[in-house]
């Protein structure tokens, strides 16, 4: 009993720590824990500098193995965006005018070694919507009069079979059709029937003749990253507006790039889309794949999506009434689209200020715009239709931007059909007050706001809902 309370009276003592630790270890600890333990791997650290849409930068010191899709996982938390597996690392090379989407698995340093002193090369980070539309919609990106499937196949092929030729590694798909290419050394440009295949590019010598004595090879991908031309024919002088080119690694420079120019955007998207998919292969796929990998245990060529619902499935309803019916006749429906707008116009007509407090319409309708990241103050129509790009054609990718014709309208920037279409937004009076319309008058809007919420829910005279907005972001 006399140890216990000893004990006791010892644990109630509270420990002092000892300012000298080192004078307590053994001499040879050190020696011990130098040749005994492990050597922790040391990661070389390295600083790279990113920019965003309105040229703001950010410099992050960041491991030699990183990645890209890990650079925009660390801006996404550093910025506190929502992650929506569209934001992209993108490598702009300035004086050239040439950009490219990298790819998830591609290391940063590894690209910024390949950069060349003359030129200008940055890193942009923005959204792409259109990064693996391709795996979601195969059937939409490969005309059938640019592509041949192998003899044995049939015609009609379903989804997952286009994607699972693509990915295989011992049959592809034949793409084929004319290009402009630019001679080297030289300023002409040649209109060439192009042919593509595993082993690479070819041209043929003697018209659309695909015999091997008329083919010439023309390029390869594995040591070369596919660029588009994001100037059009300004910089390169080529006959159209949909180039692009292959510039080999730690080339000499521009003089090394071959490049080459489609008719159209779908005959352009085609070309680096079945590039793109010969070059990474499966491990494009597994990119797609890596933001739903734990959803089931399926395999990934059969996961159904957790929420597919297509345009052509959505039907209109009135609920006016006890109760809801299906509207089939299209033009009862869109007179039901025309009536919510109008009720919509006068439902409330209040929005918030900063301090929490209602304003009407009137007092700020001509400038509460400016605050939505859709919006683009004084851009061209160039300018409008590049940055669309950039973001990707996908179908309801959108922006709005004053009139450069009209300072007193708008326009409504919007990707549909692989097309970049303008709508003008024009500004209404009536009784006094001011509104906006698409349509001449027969749907109107007290804002921008309002419009463009609408639009995200209906279709109206529009081709398709807008669902993306291009945003200048700030790093």
């Amino acid at each position: 009993n006399r140890r216990k309370k000893k004990d006791d009276s010892i644990l109630e003592i509270p420990s002092i720590p000892n300012p000298f630790p080192e004078l307590c270890c053994s001499p040879f600890a050190s020696v011990l824990s130098a040749s005994l333990l492990p050597k922790a791997t040391s990661r070389k650290k390295q600083v790279i500098k990113v920019y965003s849409e309105d040229d703001t930068s950010r410099a992050l010191e960041v491991p030699s193995d990183i990645t890209a899709r890990d650079v925009c996982q660390l801006l996404i938390l550093k910025n506190h965006y929502i992650d929506d597996h569209s934001w992209t690392l993108f490598e702009q090379l300035t004086h050239t005018g040439l950009g490219r989407a990298i790819e998830d698995h591609e290391l940063v340093i590894e690209v910024q070694s390949n950069w060349v002193m003359e030129e200008e090369t940055k890193l942009y980070f923005r959204k792409n919507y259109a990064k693996y539309e391709f795996f979601k919609n195969p059937l939409s990106f490969f005309p059938d009069h640019m592509i041949s499937f192998p003899s044995e196949t049939n015609a009609a092929l379903s989804h997952s079979a286009i994607l699972q030729m693509f990915l295989s590694s011992s049959t592809y798909p034949e793409i084929h059709g004319y290009l402009h290419a630019k001679e080297q050394g030289k300023k002409s440009w040649k209109k060439l029937y192009f042919l593509l295949r595993r082993s690479g590019l070819y041209f043929s010598t003697k018209g659309t003749s695909k015999e091997p004595r008329h083919l010439q090879f023309f390029c390869e991908f594995s040591n070369s990253d596919m660029y588009m031309s994001l100037t059009g024919k300004k910089l390169s002088g080529a006959p159209t507006n949909y180039g692009f080119c292959f510039k080999p690694n730690k080339s000499g420079g521009t003089r090394d790039l071959k490049q080459l120019c489609a008719d159209d955007e779908q005959s352009r998207t085609c070309w680096m889309t079945a590039i793109r998919l010969l070059k990474y292969g499966m491990q494009l796929y597994q990119n797609y794949m890596q933001p739903y990998q734990g959803r089931s245990g399926c395999s990934p060529l059969n996961i159904t999506p957790m929420r597919s619902i297509s345009e052509n499935s959505l039907v209109a309803m009135d609920f006016s009434g006890h109760r809801s019916r299906i509207i089939e006749n299209p033009t009862e429906a869109l007179s039901v689209a025309v009536e919510e707008g109008l009720a919509w116009r006068r439902r409330g007509c209040l929005r918030l200020n900063s301090h929490g407090s209602p304003i009407a319409m009137s007092d700020m309708g001509m400038s509460i715009h400016r605050s939505q990241s859709w919006f683009h103050h004084k851009i061209s129509r160039e300018e409008a239709q590049r940055l669309i790009l950039q973001h990707g054609l996908v179908d309801g990718v959108f922006l709005v931007r004053d009139s450069q014709s009209n300072p007193k309208t708008f326009v409504l920037s919007l990707s549909h059909g692989l097309k970049i279409k303008h709508f003008q937004i024009v500004p209404l009076e009536d009784d006094g007050k001011l509104f906006y319309t698409l349509d001449d008058g027969h749907t109107r809007f007290t804002d921008l706001i309002q419009l463009v919420e609408f639009y995200q829910l209906n279709k109206g005279v529009l081709p398709c809902k807008l669902k993306h907005y291009c945003a200048r972001i700030a790093l």
